[in-house]
């Protein structure tokens, strides 16, 4: 696996136990529809969280957060349209973007961002 991947697999596992650690009750990750992904799907009492996770080694070019553009929001809510048909739920969703950044080899800063987003792009 690129090093990529290996440090995106990472971050995904800490934003799942930080969001587990926070009561939220994770309900898939990596979830796939078509050419779309959820990294983290998440419930919190009635609403369902829709997290995206970026993981950088640095601030170099800017937040993680930054780099979930209009696009990505787009597919995002695509995805998300999806799992709620395929799961038969009715529930309220919100987008969370979980920002990391590995500033040693095994400190995390994490950045969690609740209502990053709307629907409405």
């Amino acid at each position: 696996m690129a090093s990529h991947n290996e440090l995106g697999t990472k971050g995904e596992q800490r934003a799942t136990d930080f969001l587990q650690q926070k009561g939220y009750k994770i309900l898939d990750t990596n979830w796939r529809n078509n050419h779309h992904e959820i990294d983290i799907v998440a419930q919190q009492k009635n609403t369902i969280v829709i997290a995206e996770v970026k993981t950088r080694t640095g601030r170099v070019f800017g937040e993680p957060e930054e780099f979930v553009q209009k696009q990505k929001q787009k597919n995002l809510i695509r995805a998300a349209n999806a799992y709620l048909f395929k799961n038969n739920l009715d529930l309220e969703v919100r987008f969370d973007i979980i920002s990391i950044v590995v500033e040693k080899e095994d400190k995390f800063v994490i950045n969690h961002i609740e209502d990053a987003f709307s629907a409405v792009v």
